[in-house]
């Protein structure tokens, strides 16, 4: 079965008093459970930000370069994330739109490509 990252960015989110944000937890994790009684859930996690970020790496002439904190150029910071493992696009939808309306904030989905084959494909198209 194919897998799926059902995440949002963290500037997606309003701020929040934290009795909201403890209610909000509260919503997701009785998703979660859902998640986990259908066999779908694989791993999730949440609360990160830019102030998460301990440190950026890049490879230059074949050395990893490391740099503290966050990518600078990057405008948009990973809030959090739930990994599923369900039959199709419509079962990850659904499971998506559970987040979606438990946390009253946008949710994203990837889905994870089968293997090397299909990376590379997909990578040979773009080009």
């Amino acid at each position: 079965m194919p897998k799926y990252l059902i995440a949002f960015n963290d500037e997606w989110v309003p701020a929040h008093t934290a009795d909201q944000l403890q209610s909000k937890s509260e919503a997701s994790a009785a998703v979660l459970a859902d998640m986990q009684e259908a066999g779908v859930f694989l791993y999730a996690d949440g609360g990160i930000d830019a102030s998460t970020a301990i440190f950026s790496v890049v490879s230059r002439d074949g050395k990893a370069v490391f740099t503290d904190g966050p990518f600078v150029e990057s405008k948009e910071h990973l809030g959090g994330f739930t990994v599923v493992e369900v039959a199709d696009d419509d079962a990850a939808r659904h499971w998506a739109g559970r987040l979606a309306v438990a946390l009253d904030w946008p949710q994203e989905v990837h889905r994870f490509p089968s293997g090397l084959d299909e990376i590379v494909e997909r990578h040979a198209t773009e080009s």
